[in-house]
């Protein structure tokens, strides 16, 4: 089997990559090439014995995407974009790469021909939805996102379904829940104060919350989100009928609810290194995000998530931290 990653350089990328390799196969079948695109270089994982084609590419530029899908990947995780703050902020990079890099991608599927039809699974967001809404959000939902990156994240969603009614491709769109805790350094998402308010204060860190702590969202593990999508290439056209864009399965806490299960774990030091100090456009954007979500249709579907947000903070400390944290 070969299976194309986009975007594998990113954080969820990587670590997709490595549960790859550590399966050694997809849906029952060995896989036996990996191509790994992203705007910088891919490491190449270790411990993989197949073929490894590794490209700096960007999807939105006339012909690279062709050339990803010069081999056909049987299955392709588009994971490649722009993330929420810097989509919002940068307009046109936001849409050049969330929008026209995806729209690239399945028309160059299409394009391609001869009863070529990859199972492609794409990475929505939960900012397809916006405010007014109720307290919970199911599937069915109308989408009315309240930002650039949840538009881009709609449009391709629709493009999606379409391109699979239409039999160029066999998708599968996963809105995810914010993904925390995020190892590495801050990015320009958003949602990254959701795991820099864990992630730095048990590094010995001080982290600055720009919201109130009333805020509430719903959030799941890199490990679940990696687990989302393995599952996700699995699932069949009769197992999802229609509908094929699923909202996830997450922990739905507040900002207070976070600090105290930080507390509980690791202690009254490590929870005073937050900094409360508020960004209006940070607020403004978080402000317009779902809270909860009904996600009996991806649980019917055998996807899983955390049950509280303590389980969420101890598998950043097993899988990043080695099990320690800062004194």
């Amino acid at each position: 089997m070969h299976v194309l990653v986009t975007g594998a350089a990113g954080m969820i990328g990587q670590k997709l990559v490595a549960r790859l390799v550590k399966d050694g196969g997809l849906n029952g079948k060995p896989i036996d090439r990996l191509t790994l695109t992203d705007v910088v270089v891919s490491a190449s994982p270790a411990g993989f014995s197949g073929k490894v084609d590794a490209a700096v590419s960007d999807l939105s530029a006339p012909g690279e995407a062709r050339k990803a899908l010069a081999l056909r990947p049987d299955a392709i995780f588009h994971l490649a974009g722009v993330v929420s703050g810097e989509a919002e902020t940068d307009f046109e990079k936001g849409y050049r790469v969330n929008l026209d890099g995806t729209r690239a991608l399945l028309e160059a599927i299409r394009k391609t021909g001869d009863g070529y039809r990859p199972k492609l699974v794409f990475t929505s967001s939960i900012a397809v939805f916006g405010a007014p809404f109720p307290e919970t959000i199911a599937d069915d939902f109308h989408l009315t996102p309240l930002t650039s990156y949840g538009t881009q994240k709609a449009v391709g969603e629709m493009l999606l379904a379409d391109y699979s009614r239409r039999g160029f491709l066999d998708g599968v769109g996963l809105r995810l829940p914010t993904i925390c805790v995020r190892p590495g350094k801050p990015n320009k998402a958003a949602s990254g104060f959701f795991s820099g308010i864990i992630r730095e204060p048990l590094a010995g860190e001080t982290a600055v919350l720009p919201v109130a702590e009333t805020v509430r969202h719903t959030h799941a593990s890199p490990r679940s989100a990696v687990g989302f999508l393995i599952r996700a290439a699995g699932l069949t056209r009769e197992q999802l009928g229609l509908r094929i864009n699923l909202s996830m399965p997450g922990v739905s806490c507040t900002v207070a609810e976070q600090i105290a299960a930080l507390r509980r774990l690791a202690g009254e030091k490590t929870a005073s290194r937050i900094r409360r100090e508020a960004d209006p456009l940070v607020e403004r954007i978080v402000s317009g995000w779902p809270e909860r979500f009904d996600a009996r249709r991806a649980l019917a579907l055998g996807f899983r998530a955390e049950e509280n947000f303590e389980e969420i903070i101890r598998i950043h400390i097993e899988d990043e931290l080695e099990g320690g944290i800062a004194a």
